[in-house]
Protein backbone atom coordinates (compact mmCIF):
# COMPACT_ATOMS: atom_id res chain seq x y z
CA UNK A 1 0.00 0.00 0.00
CA UNK A 2 2.13 2.89 -1.53
CA UNK A 3 1.47 7.00 0.65
CA UNK A 4 1.79 9.40 -1.45
CA UNK A 5 2.11 12.58 1.07
CA UNK A 6 1.51 16.50 0.12
CA UNK A 7 -0.46 18.59 2.36
CA UNK A 8 -1.72 15.04 3.81
CA UNK A 9 -1.23 11.76 3.30
CA UNK A 10 -3.43 9.62 0.60
CA UNK A 11 -2.73 5.86 0.51
CA UNK A 12 -3.51 3.90 -2.77
CA UNK A 13 -5.86 2.03 -0.97
CA UNK A 14 -8.05 5.02 -0.08
CA UNK A 15 -7.38 6.03 -3.87
CA UNK A 16 -8.75 2.76 -5.31
CA UNK A 17 -11.91 3.02 -2.74
CA UNK A 18 -12.87 6.44 -4.23
CA UNK A 19 -12.05 5.79 -7.56
CA UNK A 20 -14.76 2.91 -7.14
CA UNK A 21 -16.95 5.62 -5.70
CA UNK A 22 -16.83 7.44 -9.02
CA UNK A 23 -16.73 4.49 -11.27
CA UNK A 24 -19.86 2.90 -9.81
CA UNK A 25 -21.57 6.23 -10.83
CA UNK A 26 -20.31 7.16 -13.74
CA UNK A 27 -20.90 3.62 -15.02
CA UNK A 28 -24.61 4.20 -14.48
CA UNK A 29 -25.46 7.13 -16.39
CA UNK A 30 -22.61 5.66 -19.47
CA UNK A 31 -25.75 4.48 -21.50
CA UNK A 32 -26.86 8.12 -21.86
CA UNK A 33 -23.76 9.08 -23.61
CA UNK A 34 -23.37 5.53 -25.64
CA UNK A 35 -27.41 5.79 -26.60
CA UNK A 36 -26.71 8.76 -28.71
CA UNK A 37 -22.80 7.96 -29.87
CA UNK A 38 -22.97 4.60 -30.40
CA UNK A 39 -19.91 4.46 -32.36
CA UNK A 40 -17.75 6.51 -29.88
CA UNK A 41 -15.80 4.61 -27.53
CA UNK A 42 -13.77 7.27 -25.70
CA UNK A 43 -15.72 7.60 -22.67
CA UNK A 44 -16.30 3.40 -22.20
CA UNK A 45 -12.48 3.59 -22.76
CA UNK A 46 -12.25 5.58 -19.60
CA UNK A 47 -14.36 3.96 -17.46
CA UNK A 48 -12.32 0.68 -18.94
CA UNK A 49 -9.20 2.45 -17.48
CA UNK A 50 -11.06 3.36 -14.68
CA UNK A 51 -12.03 -0.10 -13.35
CA UNK A 52 -8.63 -1.71 -14.27
CA UNK A 53 -7.64 0.78 -11.86
CA UNK A 54 -9.86 -0.34 -8.68
CA UNK A 55 -9.15 -3.84 -9.51
CA UNK A 56 -5.57 -3.44 -8.67
CA UNK A 57 -3.97 -2.32 -11.63
CA UNK A 58 -1.08 0.58 -10.82
CA UNK A 59 -2.56 4.43 -11.99
CA UNK A 60 -0.71 5.00 -15.16
CA UNK A 61 -0.82 7.17 -18.73
CA UNK A 62 -3.94 4.85 -19.80
CA UNK A 63 -5.81 6.72 -17.18
CA UNK A 64 -4.94 10.24 -17.64
CA UNK A 65 -5.51 9.80 -21.47
CA UNK A 66 -8.48 8.35 -21.51
CA UNK A 67 -9.64 10.61 -19.12
CA UNK A 68 -8.83 13.66 -21.32
CA UNK A 69 -10.40 11.66 -24.41
CA UNK A 70 -13.64 11.12 -22.45
CA UNK A 71 -13.42 15.40 -21.41
CA UNK A 72 -13.21 16.06 -25.24
CA UNK A 73 -15.83 13.40 -26.20
CA UNK A 74 -17.91 15.52 -23.77
CA UNK A 75 -17.55 18.77 -25.50
CA UNK A 76 -18.95 17.07 -29.15
CA UNK A 77 -21.36 15.26 -27.32
CA UNK A 78 -25.28 16.74 -28.86
CA UNK A 79 -27.13 16.77 -25.74
CA UNK A 80 -26.68 18.33 -22.42
CA UNK A 81 -27.50 14.46 -20.69
CA UNK A 82 -25.26 12.86 -23.11
CA UNK A 83 -21.82 15.57 -22.30
CA UNK A 84 -22.35 14.93 -18.80
CA UNK A 85 -22.55 11.20 -19.20
CA UNK A 86 -18.67 11.49 -20.93
CA UNK A 87 -17.56 14.04 -18.23
CA UNK A 88 -18.40 11.62 -15.81
CA UNK A 89 -16.66 8.49 -17.40
CA UNK A 90 -13.83 11.27 -17.90
CA UNK A 91 -13.72 12.10 -14.25
CA UNK A 92 -13.80 8.01 -13.23
CA UNK A 93 -10.85 7.73 -15.29
CA UNK A 94 -9.42 10.62 -13.58
CA UNK A 95 -9.72 10.01 -9.96
CA UNK A 96 -7.27 7.40 -10.13
CA UNK A 97 -4.68 10.51 -10.34
CA UNK A 98 -6.14 12.27 -7.35
CA UNK A 99 -3.45 14.50 -5.48
CA UNK A 100 -3.13 14.67 -1.92
CA UNK A 101 -2.78 18.49 -2.46
CA UNK A 102 -5.33 21.33 -0.24
CA UNK A 103 -7.18 22.42 -3.11
CA UNK A 104 -10.73 22.69 -4.11
CA UNK A 105 -10.48 21.44 -7.34
CA UNK A 106 -9.48 18.07 -6.39
CA UNK A 107 -13.26 17.36 -5.16
CA UNK A 108 -14.73 17.42 -8.47
CA UNK A 109 -13.04 14.48 -9.22
CA UNK A 110 -14.85 12.58 -6.24
CA UNK A 111 -18.17 14.51 -6.41
CA UNK A 112 -18.87 15.39 -9.87
CA UNK A 113 -19.63 12.14 -11.35
CA UNK A 114 -22.49 12.35 -8.39
CA UNK A 115 -23.74 15.76 -9.54
CA UNK A 116 -23.48 15.19 -13.47
CA UNK A 117 -25.80 11.83 -12.32
CA UNK A 118 -28.10 13.72 -10.54
CA UNK A 119 -28.67 16.82 -13.41
CA UNK A 120 -28.90 14.10 -16.27
CA UNK A 121 -31.89 12.36 -14.09
CA UNK A 122 -33.54 15.94 -13.66
CA UNK A 123 -33.23 16.50 -17.63
CA UNK A 124 -34.36 13.11 -18.35
CA UNK A 125 -37.81 13.88 -16.08
CA UNK A 126 -38.58 16.98 -17.40
CA UNK A 127 -35.81 19.21 -15.12
CA UNK A 128 -38.05 18.04 -12.47
CA UNK A 129 -35.46 19.10 -9.08
CA UNK A 130 -37.25 16.76 -6.57
CA UNK A 131 -35.73 13.49 -9.18
CA UNK A 132 -32.47 14.89 -8.84
CA UNK A 133 -32.54 15.66 -5.42
CA UNK A 134 -33.11 12.10 -4.95
CA UNK A 135 -29.92 11.02 -7.24
CA UNK A 136 -28.23 13.42 -4.61
CA UNK A 137 -29.64 11.13 -1.68
CA UNK A 138 -28.22 8.13 -3.11
CA UNK A 139 -25.09 10.12 -3.77
CA UNK A 140 -24.83 10.80 0.14
CA UNK A 141 -26.19 6.80 0.82
CA UNK A 142 -23.65 5.19 -1.32
CA UNK A 143 -20.49 7.19 0.50
CA UNK A 144 -18.58 4.90 2.48
CA UNK A 145 -16.38 6.39 5.38
CA UNK A 146 -13.03 6.24 3.26
CA UNK A 147 -14.57 8.81 0.61
CA UNK A 148 -16.15 10.70 3.28
CA UNK A 149 -12.86 11.45 5.07
CA UNK A 150 -10.51 11.86 2.16
CA UNK A 151 -13.21 14.86 1.49
CA UNK A 152 -12.51 15.95 4.69
CA UNK A 153 -9.09 16.70 3.94
CA UNK A 154 -9.91 19.11 1.04
CA UNK A 155 -11.03 22.69 1.17
CA UNK A 156 -14.89 22.67 0.23
CA UNK A 157 -15.65 24.06 -3.03
CA UNK A 158 -16.46 27.60 -4.12
CA UNK A 159 -20.09 28.46 -4.45
CA UNK A 160 -20.66 27.79 -8.33
CA UNK A 161 -22.85 28.91 -10.16
CA UNK A 162 -23.40 26.49 -12.63
CA UNK A 163 -26.35 23.30 -11.93
CA UNK A 164 -23.13 21.08 -11.69
CA UNK A 165 -21.09 23.10 -9.05
CA UNK A 166 -24.41 23.68 -7.09
CA UNK A 167 -24.72 20.05 -6.84
CA UNK A 168 -21.12 19.22 -6.08
CA UNK A 169 -21.34 22.02 -3.42
CA UNK A 170 -24.63 20.28 -1.97
CA UNK A 171 -22.93 16.77 -2.37
CA UNK A 172 -19.98 18.19 -0.61
CA UNK A 173 -21.58 19.22 1.92
CA UNK A 174 -24.15 16.13 2.73
CA UNK A 175 -20.95 13.77 2.49
CA UNK A 176 -18.15 15.68 3.78
CA UNK A 177 -19.59 17.66 6.60
CA UNK A 178 -17.33 18.83 8.28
Amino acid sequence: MATVTGDFELTSDELRVVARHVTETAQEVLSVFENVAPSERRPRAALDAAWEFVNGARGTTLQRVTSLDAHRAAKEAPAEASRLAAQAAGDAASAAYLHPIAKAHQVGHVLRAAANASRIAEINSGDDPDVGDNMIEQARERATPVPIDMLRRYPFVPAGKSRIMVVVEVIEHLIGSR
